[in-house]
């Protein structure tokens, strides 16, 4: 008679290797290795329903290591996801389901996008801190509203990454007793054993961010269910700590390779995989055949699943007749409910020049206060962000803090690129509307979270502050220069540099009301408020002041350097030129809107332009053309007073001038 669990795990394992085998492409090591780990989640203690994939009280499951996708589409087909033969067949392939590693939004039942190393652990970081965060808004005695856990499987190149120090970190700090991370401990990378690279005690090193620490031996007792179980447990039952389960595994278990590096991320051969069928007594001679007791097997854990979903239901119907206003908020909460903002015209209030960081400040304490859901921080800057949201006499937000997961605003510490991930992750989860800060120039800490933001589609806000040179005396490790045409390049992504209040306010708006990642660009010294600026902003770029007639001249700018091109513009008036104003806070904005808008902007007959912005010209040539001129950084920076360095570097009224008559003599 089959062991239908024993064959299920080695149906994992052989999927998993025949789809990479007929792709040519792909690492079959961790699947075989890593498939009890995977199964006795799935099948004992994964709460999901295939059938309601996006049913908001489901376990979280993440595969950090995504480079071992496989197993989780081999899962996902097996556990009635909706993935076909076809989809497995055609893994890597132009247009699949079934990518290289694993996409959020492209393959039903995968929570976030994975591959590189680490990003996914402090994913789930992340959605467990929402799950706290929900719970203790929502839940009341005898209504668990919200009450799952977070899973997620890394291995020895995720640990390496220095994000998960930062998202474990923190995720001990909290205490986030509803996290539990299944640790693939192979102890092979690409380049052979980790003995070279990677000999620090990890449960130790666990321990000490205050994690509880759980072994399994899995060499030993390759697919030994009973201990994972017991394992996993134990991790549910401590609260009070997140969890980690040290798996010992061998990579490629079951094939000729077992334990070799060679296993890691190519194909196992023809021969090696009939080898390893043979061996691990595959009853199936087709490739991607699979018996069907193990498609019963499995969808006894998707039935237990559909039956808790039906159940969570019946609760929550209680819920509402008991707690109507609760039940009402917690569905406005998870549908992503907004409030109108064309009616909140106080957005757009402001008087004496101030910094965007202020102007941003006093928007995002108006937003707060009608969107329940706001919730994010700094990286322990955020006296210099202005990133928290103020308690007022109505409204307490609170810090997030394991004696108050309730709590919305969020101090990261000095862990930029676990920050950004961890928004991710609490983005994906749902329910929150989540945003994060830092110094512009670290930005580059945050950029491989953020492209990933952009890549899934997640609307995460980034408040980057201290914007340019502007920064001053802190000197050119502090003064952003690159960064801007480095998250311009980001497909998906919006960068919004506001020149006043106005603008920094349809930049909060743009960011809550769309669906793609925003980032504001905000400067630590003060700006005048302009009377025409305001929602023309959202199409990012605008006419915010013009002269008589034609132009001779368009001079583009963002931010702060704005204000040079309207002294520009009184100068050039003196001398006879007619000159327009053209700010430009958002490119990817701007490029959106319909040609006969662009045109009236920048009309084509216009060629003489000054595109100016403190930072690398490369965004500007496709708007200055072949007669325009930019007026922007060609090095770095230099410690100084903010205003001196202006000067040094050429950002003043009087050279604006100087470029706009050789762009008009150009012109000639």
């Amino acid at each position: 008679m089959m062991d239908v669990q024993q064959t299920t795990i080695n149906a994992v394992r052989i999927l998993s290797a025949e789809a990479i085998e007929k792709a040519k492409s792909g690492h079959p090591g961790l699947p075989m290795g890593c498939a009890p780990i995977a199964y006795t989640l799935f099948q004992h203690f994964l709460k999901f329903n295939p059938k309601n994939p996006k049913w908001d009280d489901r376990d979280r499951f993440i595969l950090s290591a995504g480079h071992g996708s496989m197993m989780y589409y081999s899962l996902l087909y097996l556990y009635g996801y909706g993935l076909t033969k076809d989809d497995l067949m055609n893994f890597r392939q132009l247009g699949a389901k079934t990518a290289g590693h694993p996409e959020y939004g492209h393959t039903v039942g995968v929570e976030t996008t994975t591959g590189p190393l680490g990003q996914g652990i402090a994913n789930a970081v992340g959605m467990a801190m929402a799950e706290a965060n929900l719970a203790a808004k929502f839940n009341k005695p005898g209504f668990p509203v919200v009450d799952h856990y977070t899973y997620a499987i890394c291995g020895d190149g995720c640990l390496e990454e220095g994000i998960s120090y930062e998202a474990c970190s923190f995720a001990g700090t909290h205490k986030l007793g509803k996290l539990i991370l299944l640790y693939d401990d192979n102890e092979i990378t690409i380049e052979g054993n980790t003995d070279v690279t990677f000999k620090e005690n990890v449960g130790a090193r666990f321990a000490a961010q205050n994690w509880q620490v759980l072994h399994v031996d899995l060499v030993a007792s390759p697919d030994d269910v009973e201990a994972l179980s017991d394992a996993i447990e134990k991790a549910k039952e401590r609260t009070d700590k997140p969890s980690v389960i040290i798996c010992h595994t061998k990579i490629g278990y079951g094939s000729p390779l077992e334990g070799s590096e060679k296993s890691h991320g190519a194909p196992l051969g023809k021969e090696n995989l009939e080898k390893s069928k043979k061996k691990l007594n595959w009853p199936c001679e087709e490739a991607f055949d699979c018996p069907q007791e193990v498609f019963d097997h499995c969808a006894t854990a998707a039935k237990a699943g559909a039956d808790k979903e039906l159940t969570w239901k019946k609760m929550f119907a209680e819920y509402e007749y008991t707690y109507p206003e609760l039940a009402q908020a917690y569905k406005d909460a998870m549908e992503g409910k907004k409030p109108n903002f064309d009616e909140m015209e106080d957005l757009y209030d402001f008087e004496k020049p101030m910094a965007t960081r202020q102007t941003s400040a006093k928007v995002l304490n108006k937003l707060a206060a009608v969107m329940p859901q706001l919730i994010g921080g700094s990286a322990d800057l955020g006296p210099s962000n202005l990133s928290e949201m103020k308690d007022t006499d109505e409204i307490k937000y609170g810090t997030f803090s394991p004696d108050s997961f309730e709590g919305r605003n969020l101090h990261y510490g000095i862990r930029e690129h676990a920050m950004a991930a961890m928004a991710n992750g609490m983005q994906l989860h749902g329910g929150l509307q989540a945003y994060c800060a830092t110094f512009f120039v670290f930005s580059d800490y945050c950029k491989p979270a953020m492209r990933l933001s952009a890549l899934m589609q997640v609307p995460v806000t980034y408040i980057m502050t201290h914007d340019s040179i502007g920064v001053g005396e802190d000197g050119p490790t502090h003064q952003p220069v690159e960064q801007l045409i480095m998250l311009r390049s980001i497909p998906g992504l919006k960068v919004f540099r506001p020149a006043d209040g106005k603008e920094t306010a349809a930049a909060w708006v743009s960011a809550m009301s769309g669906k793609e990642p925003t980032v504001l660009v905000l400067t630590r010294q003060n700006l005048p408020q302009y009377e025409n600026s305001g929602k023309n902003a959202l199409k990012g770029g605008y006419v915010l002041e013009d002269c008589e007639g034609t132009p001779d001249v368009l001079l583009i700018g963002t931010g702060s350097e704005v204000e040079l091109c309207v002294k520009a513009k009184a100068q050039l008036e003196e001398q006879g030129v007619k000159a327009r104003v053209v700010s430009m806070p958002c490119m990817e904005e701007f490029d959106k809107q319909e040609e006969q808008y662009k045109e009236s902007v920048l009309p084509k007959d216009v060629k003489a332009r000054v595109c100016v912005e403190a930072a690398s010209p490369y965004s500007w040539y496709k708007y200055a053309g072949d007669c325009g001129e930019t007026v922007c950084m060609e090095t770095f920076g230099a410690s100084a007073p903010a205003g001196v360095l202006f000067k040094h570097f050429g950002f003043t009224p009087e050279n604006i001038v100087e470029k706009a008559l050789a762009s008009i003599e150009k012109t000639k």
